[in-house]
C-alpha cells in the first residue's frame, strides 16, 4: 500500500521540534535564559512552581522586543541572531536556531511581555498551545522581557508521564542555572521555587567576585582548594579553576566546561582532563574543575545538537593535547606554599585524614638516598633552631645604622623537621604552625618525578620483537594504524599492515617488555576511534615507573635523623605534584596555630 506524501501542519511541526528542544522543564528554562543573556540582560529572575510543570517565569532587563516583532518571535526559524551561513559559522550567541520560543509555546500556555527603551509601555502576546494569532496588546512592563510558561505539556500528556518527581525536575533546573551563571559572571541571577528563594547571585566584575561566585555555585571547599590559571597558546586560551586532588569526587558532577562562553558537555575535554590528573588521583576518582576554553568561533561547530549541549571541534587532537598539557603543567607547578594545603580543622578530621594518608608500606629495609647508619637525634626545638637553622637560611644582610635587625628569617614552606612519629610521619614546624608529612608517600612522589625526568632526558628506548605480535583488526582499525603511524612511532611502537584485516607489531618500548602488547594496541585503537588520540603507552610506562618508585621509597619504621627529614622537606618543595603520592593520597597536611589553639580550647 502506498501512502501519499503530505505537508505536516505547522502546529505538529512545532511539537515535533519541541520533542528535541524541550525535553523537560529544565530545557525550557535553559532556552529562555539563553535568550535573556543574548538580549544583554544584567539581571535575570527565574520563578518556578511544581518543578517547572505548573509555572516557569523568566524576567530580565535586556533590550526587549519591539511590539511589531513579538508575533515573529513566536514563529519557527525566526531569529535576530544570524542572517547568513557565515553568521552560523561564527555564531557567538547562545541561541540561534529560532526554535525555542515556538517549540515551548506549542506545548504550553505561553505569554510574552516585552518593552524596548524606545517604547513608553510594554506589549504582550500570548498563545495556548497552538499558533499565535492575536495581535500584541499594551501591558505595563519595565525595559526588558518576561516569558511566562504555564502548564507545560498540558496538550501532550504522554510527555508528562516521562517527567520525574518535582524535586528531580527542579534539580535539573537549578543545575542549568548554575552552568549559565558560571558563563556570565557579570550577570545577576535569582531563582525561586514555590515562592521560596533558592539562589541569589550578585553580578561579579573582578577576580574576587568570580571566586566568590565559584564558591557559591561549586562549594566553599572547592573554592578554597582550587588553583586559578590562565594560559594561551596558538590562538587557544584555557583558564579557570582546577580543584586540587583533595577535592576530587566519586562522580564527574563537579566538572563544568564552557567553550566560548557556552556551557557544554564534551567527552573530549573530559578525557583530556582525566589524563592530565592521572598522576595525582585514584583511578576511581574524578577531578573537579571549572574550565573556560576560548578559540576562533570558526574552529568549533555549535550546531551539532538541537539543544546545543554538544559542540564539535575542527581540530580535536590539537585541542585535546592543549587542554591535557595545560592542565598537567598547571598541576605540576603547584608547590608547598604556592597553593592551599590540606588544613585539618578538628580532631575528628585529623583522624580521618591520617587514616587516608598513612601508607606504612612494608617493614623491609629502604632503598634510596637515605642512610640508616646515622643516629636518630633527640627531639629538642632549641637544638633544631641552632643546629639546622644555619643550614637552610641565607645569612641576613648587614643592618643599616638605626634600623632594627630581623630576629628570625622566614622559614621554607614546609618549615624545619622536629622529629618522627611512629616511624611513619615527619613532624615539622613552619610559620603557619605544624606540618605532618607521610614520609613514604612523599619520598614515593620524589622518586617517581625523578624517574620521569630521567626517562625524558634519555629518551624512550625501544626493542625489536623476535616474534612479531599479530592482531586481527577491522578495516577501520587498519586504516587508523596507517593514518596515525606517527603517533604509534612516537609511542615506541612499530606497526605494519599485513592484509586488509591483519596488523603486526614489530617494535615496542623496552620498558613494556612482557606486557600484553596486543591488548595495549587494541586499547589505543579504541581511543583513536573515540577521541582521535591516545596516551595508552605513556600511561602504561608511567604506571611502571610509579610501581618502581613505590618499591624504592623509604618504608615505615625507618628511623631518620633531622638532616634526612629536612632533606626530604626541601626535596618536596622542589618536586612536581609533591602534594600527592602516585596513588592520589595527600603527602602532607597543615595544622595552623589557630587550629591547634581550637583543638586545645586555648583562649576559651
Amino acid at each position: 500500500m502506498s501512502l501519499r506524501i503530505q505537508r505536516l501542519p505547522p502546529q505538529l511541526i512545532s511539537q515535533i521540534a519541541a520533542g528535541e528542544v524541550v525535553e523537560r522543564p529544565a530545557s525550557a528554562v535553559k532556552e529562555l535564559l539563553e535568550n535573556s543573556l543574548d538580549a544583554g540582560a544584567t539581571r535575570i529572575a527565574v520563578e518556578v512552581e511544581q518543578g517547572g510543570v505548573r509555572l516557569i517565569r523568566v524576567r530580565d532587563n535586556g533590550s526587549g522586543i519591539p511590539p511589531d516583532q513579538l508575533p515573529l518571535a513566536l514563529a519557527r526559524h525566526a531569529t535576530s541572531k544570524i542572517a547568513s551561513f557565515d553568521d552560523l559559522q561564527h555564531a557567538s550567541s547562545l541561541g540561534f536556531r529560532g526554535e525555542a520560543l515556538p517549540s515551548i509555546a506549542s506545548v504550553s500556555r505561553l505569554t510574552l511581555t516585552s518593552r524596548t527603551a524606545d517604547e513608553d509601555t510594554g506589549w504582550r502576546v500570548s498563545g495556548d498551545g497552538g499558533e499565535v494569532g492575536d495581535e500584541p496588546a499594551p501591558a505595563p512592563h519595565p525595559v526588558g522581557s518576561t516569558v511566562e510558561v504555564r502548564d507545560l505539556f498540558f496538550n501532550v500528556p504522554a510527555r508528562r508521564k516521562f517527567l520525574r518527581s518535582e524535586r528531580t525536575e527542579f534539580g535539573h533546573i537549578e543545575e542549568n542555572i548554575r552552568r549559565l551563571a558560571l558563563s556570565r559572571f557579570e550577570v545577576g541571577f535569582s531563582l525561586w521555587h514555590n515562592q521560596r528563594l533558592v539562589l541569589s547571585l550578585e553580578p561579579a566584575g573582578n577576580r574576587q567576585g568570580w571566586t566568590q561566585r565559584i564558591g557559591e555555585l561549586c562549594g566553599r571547599e572547592f573554592a578554597a582548594a582550587s588553583i586559578f590559571f590562565d594560559r594561551s597558546e596558538g590562538g587557544l586560551r584555557l583558564w579557570g579553576w582546577l580543584g586540587l586532588p583533595t577535592v576530587s569526587r566519586t562522580q564527574a558532577d563537579l566538572q563544568y566546561f564552557l567553550v566560548n562562553g557556552r556551557p557544554v558537555r564534551d567527552r573530549m575535554i573530559a578525557h583530556a582532563m582525566r589524563q592530565a590528573y592521572q598522576d595525582v588521583l585514584y583511578q576511581d576518582r574524578q577531578p573537579a574543575a571549572v574550565l573556560y576554553l576560548e578559540l576562533d568561533p570558526a574552529a568549533v561547530d555549535v550546531n551539532a545538537h538541537p539543544a546545543k549541549h554538544e559542540v564539535r571541534f575542527r581540530e580535536s587532537p590539537t585541542i585535546h593535547e592543549f587542554i591535557r598539557r595545560t592542565v598537567q603543567t598547571t598541576l605540576a607547578e603547584v608547590r608547598p606554599g604556592a597553593a592551599p594545603p590540606l588544613v585539618i580543622q578538628t580532631g575528628e578530621q585529623l583522624g580521618a585524614v591520617s587514616a587516608v594518608s598513612g601508607n606504612r608500606g612494608g617493614l623491609g629495609p629502604s632503598t634510596g638516598p637515605f642512610s640508616t647508619n646515622q643516629p636518630r637525634l633527640p627531639l629538642h626545638v632549641g637544638e633544631r633552631l641552632s643546629t639546622y637553622g644555619q643550614l637552610h637560611t641565607a645569612p641576613l644582610p648587614e643592618t643599616p645604622a638605626g634600623a632594627a635587625p630581623e630576629a628570625v628569617a622566614e622559614s621554607p614552606p614546609l618549615g624545619y623537621a622536629l622529629g618522627q612519629l611512629h616511624g611513619a610521619y615527619v613532624l615539622a614546624e613552619n610559620d603557619a604552625g605544624l606540618v605532618v608529612v607521610d614520609m613514604h608517600a612523599a619520598h614515593e612522589r620524589i622518586l617517581y618525578e625523578r624517574l620521569k625526568t630521567t626517562l625524558t632526558g634519555e629518551g624512550l628506548k625501544t626493542q625489536a620483537l623476535l616474534v612479531p605480535v599479530a592482531l586481527n583488526v577491522t578495516p577501520k582499525e587498519r586504516e587508523l594504524v596507517e593514518t596515525h603511524a606517527t603517533l604509534f612511532a612516537e609511542a615506541g611502537l612499530e606497526l605494519a599492515a599485513m592484509g586488509p584485516e591483519s596488523v603486526i607489531v614489530r617494535q615496542i618500548p623496552a620498558l613494556l617488555a612482557g606486557l600484553d602488547i596486543a591488548g595495549l594496541v587494541r586499547d589505543m585503537l579504541a581511543d583513536l576511534v573515540a577521541h582521535e588520540t591516545s596516551a595508552r603507552v605513556e600511561t602504561a610506562i608511567l604506571t611502571l615507573l610509579a610501581s618502581l618508585a613505590c618499591h624504592g621509597a623509604i618504608r615505615a619504621n625507618r628511623p631518620l635523623n633531622l638532616l634526612e627529614m629536612n632533606a626530604l622537606l626541601r626535596d618536596m618543595e622542589r618536586t612536581d605534584h609533591s602534594g600527592q603520592c602516585n596513588h592520589g593520597r595527600p603527602t602532607w597536611i597543615q595544622l595552623t596555630l589557630d587550629e591547634l589553639d581550637r583543638l586545645f580550647r586555648r583562649g576559651r
